[in-house]
């Protein structure tokens, strides 16, 4: 998102939401150690292009650490593809009224993974018609299930991570 700037105004505004006066006030209860005084270290105005290899040059500073958070959380890749992918206006139009601005575009781009996964794997059918991860996965089991004859159990793999095991677990899975 662009950087849109508050104005004095809309600063009092938001502080009266909340009851305080001030942003000294707001943050009163922060010991004064670890406050930042004094100006911050920034460059002058930079161009775009300039700004970039000052980021890029302070992100190279950074130590790269392996993420341990857990619960699903992980290091991962995104190919440079994807944000051109998911620019397209094909992908983001304002025919449904549920979450307009991109509810066609998830549509479409699950019924081409959808086609494709099909393609791909030699099956008849693939389900994609979820929203996330936790929803889907529980409905693969209730299809499972349901395409097994006289079968009820299924198979989950230790790693699951704890939120798509409380959807399985509302839905009755023994």
């Amino acid at each position: 998102m662009k950087y849109f700037p508050h104005t004095p105004d809309d600063l009092r505004e938001m502080l009266a939401v909340i009851g305080v006066n001030s942003l000294d006030e707001l943050y009163a209860e922060v010991p004064q150690e670890l406050l930042h005084k004094g100006d911050l270290n920034l460059p002058d105005a930079q161009s775009e292009i300039e700004l970039r290899r000052t980021l890029r040059s302070l992100a190279e500073q950074n130590r790269p650490l392996t993420a341990f958070a857990g619960g699903g959380a992980y290091d991962h890749y995104t190919p440079s593809l994807i944000p051109y992918i998911t620019a397209r206006s094909e992908f983001s139009t304002s025919y449904t009224p549920y979450q307009a601005e991109i509810s066609q575009g998830t549509l479409q781009y699950i019924f081409e993974y959808q086609t494709m996964m099909a393609d791909l794997t030699g099956m008849d059918i693939s389900n994609a018609s979820m929203y996330d991860g936790a929803t889907a996965t529980a409905e693969a089991m209730m299809m499972c299930v349901a395409a097994a004859k006289k079968r009820n159990r299924v198979l989950i793999s230790s790693t699951f991570a704890p939120n798509v095991l409380r959807v399985r677990d509302r839905q009755g899975f023994p």
